[in-house]
């Protein structure tokens, strides 16, 4: 595996790393959590990128960075104990779960297709210099492989993404060294769905503890739905890819990152379609596209 190109933190360096998310790449970040694979969030073939570069990904909901407290509140719906603790920990290592607003253009890939979104303000000078010189929120899940160790230097990423990521920004070694807390405020008492470098005291009225990176249940349509498809039936909705021609297609050219970029939308529109039933073609490939068809296969699991 060849290694990328790493670079100090510079003015430099934040503008080559602006020039590539502007063009729809990811670029590797130090915050002071763990090092971030960061991209535009309003660009879903930027976000499946990401998902590209990790390899064999789970389709989990993404972080979003943003730089301050106004522009989180023109994505998200911040009801007052999520702005108290917005108030508190920003910038810093919390996230907050809270409802997505309407027509933000937030990628329906960086939100899993839920109706929620998971955002935070970092405190690392870089991961601000980056958003103010792209001024577009940024998906940044942790710059590793899927399934490895987080990576906490440049190094680290290097030896876990290889080439597969254009450039690393290297700010040292991160101050934290655990990812975010997260915690969701999206109606009801507060729930802590990941620990970390904050701890969310009592008075925040935290209940219980779900999984790490499973910040909400996974978005699946209500209607069934038939995997393998190579036609669809009289009262199905036909999501197509690559030769298999369907009333949508995830990919007419069979391309990974543009079915991941497509695949959450689609699955919304074959959901709000006439049909009662959605037939998917086979999604051909490895590693992104093994990933489509896990999601696919969960997605079909009779409920």
């Amino acid at each position: 595996m060849s290694s990328p190109v790493t670079l100090p933190v510079s003015a430099e360096a934040i503008a080559r790393a602006a020039q590539l998310v502007a063009a729809g790449q990811p670029v590797a970040m130090p915050t002071e959590t763990v090092y971030g694979l960061a991209a535009d969030a309003t660009n879903a073939a930027a976000v499946a990128r990401i998902y590209a570069a990790k390899g064999r990904p789970s389709f989990n909901p993404l972080i979003v960075h943003i730089a301050d407290l106004a522009a989180a509140q023109a994505i998200g719906q911040f009801d007052e104990a999520a702005l108290a603790l917005a108030r508190a920990h920003w910038p810093g290592p919390l996230t907050l779960v809270v409802p997505l607003r309407d027509n933000t253009g937030i990628a329906a890939l960086v939100t899993a297709g839920l109706s929620t979104i998971a955002l935070r303000v970092p405190a690392h000078p870089a991961m601000q210099a980056l958003l103010k010189a792209t001024d577009k929120p940024l998906a940044a899940p942790s710059a590793n492989a899927s399934g490895k160790i987080s990576a906490t230097r440049a190094e680290h990423v290097a030896a876990s993404l290889g080439e597969r990521v254009a450039l690393i920004i290297d700010g040292g070694p991160c101050e934290r060294g655990l990812e975010s807390t997260i915690v969701a405020a999206t109606g009801g008492p507060l729930r802590l769905l990941r620990r970390g470098p904050i701890d969310v005291d009592a008075v925040e009225e935290t209940r219980g503890i779900e999984a790490p990176g499973q910040l909400e249940s996974h978005y699946a349509p209500s209607k069934p739905l038939r995997l393998g498809a190579t036609s669809a039936g009289p009262d199905e909705y036909m999501i197509g890819f690559g030769p298999v021609i369907g009333d949508a297609s995830l990919s007419p050219t069979g391309d990974p990152v543009e079915a991941a970029a497509r695949l959450f939308d689609l699955l919304h529109r074959a959901d709000a379609a006439p049909q009662p039933r959605i037939a998917v073609a086979t999604i051909e490939g490895e590693g992104l596209a093994a990933a489509i068809r896990d999601r696919l296969r969960r997605a079909a699991v009779p409920r």
